[in-house]
């Protein structure tokens, strides 16, 4: 079976798994779910995350961050960008998530990036998902 909006269901098992406690979630791999970990481990919403060959499936593991008191880091997700309707966006356009207090993960011509360093850079793109 085919996945419609495989970085939807990225974002819904890490979504679901910070609520739930989990210490680690798996889901299938492919490179940019790869460098939308990155961006979420350079932001330090997760801990780390890896990639595993199991038969000729590539598993991406990532291991959800908490804090002392054992609570999320990550306190909500939201997909902006969908395979239905497509959200571009100019560098001067993208506003800041929570005033600050989150990201935005763009798609550029430049790579994955946040809206921090699509600013900086001076390049749009399409606005993926926010994270707070």
């Amino acid at each position: 079976m085919t996945m419609t909006d495989p970085i939807a269901d990225m974002l819904t098992r890490i979504r679901n798994a910070a609520k739930a406690r989990h210490e680690s979630i798996s889901m299938p791999a492919s490179r940019i779910k790869q460098d939308i970990a990155q961006v979420l481990k350079a932001e330090g919403y997760i801990k780390n995350f890896h990639v595993e060959q199991e038969g000729v499936q590539k598993i991406l593991k990532i291991f959800i961050s908490y804090d002392e008191k054992g609570t999320s880091v990550i306190g909500g997700i939201k997909r902006i960008s969908k395979p239905s309707c497509r959200v571009y966006s100019a560098y001067d356009d993208i506003k800041p998530v929570l005033n600050g207090y989150g990201i935005s993960i763009i798609s550029s011509s430049r790579g994955i990036m946040t809206d921090r360093e699509a600013r900086k850079q001076g390049i749009g793109g399409e606005i993926l998902c926010s994270i707070w």
